[in-house]
C-alpha cells in the first residue's frame, strides 16, 4: 500500500469549482472530484499553519493548550509511526515555517525530506544593500529579494517542489509501503505568481502591486481588493496545474488501485469577506475553517461521490495509520475517514476549532458557536509545553520567569510540562463578542443569532468537548464556563455582548473617506504628547493609554488600531470629527 498527501496552505473552498460558482480556472480540481470523494463538511481544528500540522501528526487538537510551536516530546507523530513500522515516509515542501524555531521538530519525523527555498520572506538569499535599503518590514524586504531569484515559473519554489514530488513518484512507482507528503506553501500570501496565470485574470488596477494584504480590516479601494482577489485566483490556477501533474503521474503508473490520495489544506484566507483580510485576528468565519477536502481511498473507493459527515484535520493521521494496517494510539482523537466513506456514517457530534487565545468555537454541522471571553483581560491564559519556542523566536527570559510545573495531562504520557502564564497580546476575542450562526439559513454568516435555546445547546456541546480534550481549567475560567456543575442560561453571552459585536463588525471606510486623516495616521504616542489631542483620545478611549497600547507597536496609529479592531469604526469616525474640530 502507498499514500500521497498533497497539501496546500490557505486554499479557499469557496473558490473551487467542486464547491462553488467561481472565477477561478481550476480544471484539475474538477478532475480530482471525479476521481475521489469530495467532503462537504470538513473543518479545520487548531490554527494557523503549524498548529494544523501538529494535528496532522498527532490526530488531536492542540490550540487549547499551546500556541504555535514544535512537536512535543510526548506527541504521537503519524509519519514517525509509519517510519518505525517500515513504511518509507518522504516530505517534499517549500513551506518555510518547518525550518523556524516553531516548526523545527516536524521534518525530522520523516524517513527522508527535501526543502525548497524562497517563500514569504524566507531568509534565503543574502543581498545586503537590498535588505538594508528596501521598503517595508524586514520580511517584505527579504521577500522582494527572493522573488528576483525566481524569475520564471520553472524557477518558482512551487514548481521546484512539485518537480521533486513527481520525481519521487516516478522513482518509486514500482515500490511498495511508502508515504509521500507533497506540501505546497501556495496559495498562502504573498500571491507571487507568473504568467500564464496572471493574464487569465485581468483587472483595472493601475497602482502599485498589491499581492500581500495585511492581517487587518479592509481599507483599500475596490480596485485594489479586486486586484488582490485576482492575484490569489491566479495562484490557485498555478496550484491547480501542480495538482494536474500529480494526477498525471498516478494515471501514467496506474496507482489508483493501491495508492491512497488526500488533497487538503490547513485553513482559508479572507479576501475582503466580512470586511477583513487574511486570518487569525478576526473571528474564525467559515471561509477560514470550512475546508476543501478530497480523498481517494482504495479500501472503500467511491469515485465521484460526496460525503456530508462532519470531519476534521485530526482525522487524517488515524486514517493513514489504518490504511497501512497500524492501530492509532489512544491519544489520537481523530477517526478513520473510511467510516464516512462507507455509507456516509457520522464521525462526531461536534467539531472544535480555534487559535490559542482566541475564540473557542464549535460546530455541529448546522450551527457555529464562537465563544468569546467574558472580560477584556482575555485570561487566564496558559501555555503547556516542554518546547518553549514561538514561530521565529525562543521564549524570552521574562516570559519564563513565572512558569510552574503542571500536573500531567491525559496526553502527555505521564510527563509534567511547563505551565507558562501568557497574555493574548493583539488578539482578543472579547472585542468581537460571542457569536452564533445558523449555517442552514445564513451560510454567509451575515446575521448573528440571538437564540438562547440554540446557544445553550451549543455551549453544553462545547463544554463536553473541552472536557474530552482535557482542556485546562484556565480555559473554562477564561470563557466563563463552569468546570463543574450545570450549565444554564445565566452562562450565555450572545445577548450580553451583541452590541459590542455589532459595533466591531462594522466595515472600515478608506482613509480618504475620513476627515483629518493625517492625525488618524500619526502614532498614538505622538498624539498623547499634545495636551489637546490627548484629551480627545482619552475621552473616546479611556482605557487605551493604560492597557491596550502595551500589546501594539510603538508606531501604531488610531487608524492602525481600528484596522486591527481595537477601535470600532463608529469610534474612529467620532475621533476623526473631534480631531478635525480642534
Amino acid at each position: 500500500m502507498r499514500a500521497i498527501i498533497l497539501m496546500f496552505d490557505s486554499l479557499n473552498r469557496h473558490m473551487l469549482a467542486p464547491y462553488a460558482d467561481t472565477i477561478v480556472d481550476a480544471p484539475n480540481f474538477a478532475r480530482l472530484a471525479s476521481r475521489a470523494v469530495t467532503f462537504d463538511n470538513f473543518y479545520a481544528g487548531s490554527m494557523p499553519c503549524m498548529p494544523a500540522r501538529r494535528e496532522l501528526h498527532t490526530g488531536r487538537y492542540n490550540f487549547l493548550h499551546r500556541s504555535w510551536g514544535p512537536l512535543e516530546p510526548f506527541d504521537d507523530s503519524m509519519p514517525q509511526m509509519l517510519r518505525d513500522a517500515g513504511i518509507h515516509t518522504h516530505l517534499v515542501s517549500d513551506h518555510p515555517h518547518y525550518w523556524e524555531d516553531g516548526g523545527a521538530t516536524y521534518h525530522t519525523r520523516y524517513t527522508t525530506w527535501e526543502f525548497f527555498r524562497g517563500q514569504e520572506g524566507d531568509p534565503w538569499k543574502g543581498v545586503v544593500d537590498g535588505y538594508r535599503e528596501g521598503e517595508g518590514l524586514p520580511l517584505r524586504r527579504q521577500d522582494a529579494i527572493n522573488r528576483t531569484y525566481m524569475p520564471t515559473e520553472a524557477e518558482h519554489s512551487q514548481t521546484r517542489t512539485v518537480d521533486a514530488g513527481v520525481h519521487f513518484l516516478h522513482t518509486n512507482a514500482d515500490a511498495d509501503r511508502w508515504l509521500l507528503q507533497l506540501e505546497l506553501f501556495d496559495p498562502h500570501e504573498p500571491f507571487f505568481v507568473h504568467e500564464p496565470y496572471t493574464s487569465r485574470y485581468p483587472d483595472d488596477h493601475t497602482g502599485p502591486e498589491f499581492d500581500w494584504p495585511g492581517y487587518q480590516k479592509v481599507t483599500e479601494s475596490t480596485d485594489q481588493v479586486e486586484h488582490a482577489r485576482r492575484r490569489y485566483a491566479a495562484l490557485v490556477s498555478m496550484c491547480d496545474h501542480s495538482l494536474g501533474r500529480v494526477l498525471d503521474v498516478m494515471d501514467e503508473h496506474d496507482m489508483w488501485d493501491d495508492t491512497l490520495l488526500i488533497v487538503n489544506t490547513d485553513h482559508g484566507f479572507l479576501l475582503g469577506e466580512h470586511g477583513w483580510w487574511a486570518k487569525s485576528v478576526m473571528p474564525w468565519f467559515n471561509e477560514l475553517v470550512h475546508l476543501p477536502m478530497f480523498l481517494w481511498d482504495p479500501r472503500t473507493r467511491g469515485a465521484d461521490t460526496r460525503r456530508g459527515a462532519l470531519a476534521q484535520t485530526i482525522d487524517i493521521a488515524p486514517s493513514l495509520l489504518r490504511h497501512f494496517g497500524l492501530t492509532p494510539p489512544p491519544d489520537m482523537q481523530g477517526r478513520d475517514l473510511a467510516a464516512a466513506l462507507d455509507g456516509d456514517r457520522q464521525l462526531r457530534e461536534g467539531a472544535l476549532f480555534g487559535i490559542h487565545g482566541g475564540h473557542v468555537n464549535v460546530t455541529d454541522g448546522r450551527y457555529v458557536y464562537m465563544r468569546a471571553t467574558a472580560s477584556p483581560e482575555n485570561g487566564p491564559l496558559e501555555e503547556y509545553t516542554l518546547m518553549p519556542t514561538h514561530m521565529r523566536a525562543r521564549f524570552g527570559v521574562e516570559e519564563l520567569a513565572d512558569w510552574e510545573p503542571a500536573d500531567p495531562l491525559r496526553f502527555t504520557k505521564g510527563l509534567r510540562t511547563l505551565r507558562i502564564p501568557v497574555t493574548g497580546g493583539w488578539m482578543n476575542p472579547w472585542r468581537h463578542g460571542t457569536l452564533l450562526f445558523d449555517l442552514e439559513n445564513d451560510p454567509g454568516q451575515q446575521h448573528p443569532l440571538d437564540d438562547p435555546e440554540a446557544e445553550l445547546r451549543m455551549l453544553r456541546l462545547l463544554a463536553d468537548l473541552l472536557h474530552a480534550c482535557d482542556a485546562p481549567r484556565s480555559q473554562f475560567d477564561r470563557l466563563a464556563i463552569p468546570y463543574d456543575g450545570e450549565i444554564t442560561e445565566r452562562h450565555l453571552l450572545v445577548r450580553e455582548q451583541a452590541d459590542r459585536a455589532a459595533a466591531l463588525a462594522e466595515p472600515m471606510p478608506t482613509p480618504e473617506e475620513l476627515p483629518d486623516g493625517g492625525l488618524l495616521q500619526r502614532p498614538v504616542l505622538e498624539l498623547l504628547r499634545d495636551p489637546a489631542l490627548r484629551t480627545v483620545v482619552e475621552d473616546h478611549l479611556p482605557d487605551l493609554t493604560h492597557t491596550e497600547l502595551i500589546a501594539f507597536p510603538a508606531q501604531s496609529s488610531l487608524l492602525d488600531l481600528a484596522r486591527l479592531a481595537v477601535i470600532p469604526t463608529s469610534t474612529l469616525r467620532s475621533l476623526a470629527d473631534c480631531l478635525q474640530a480642534l
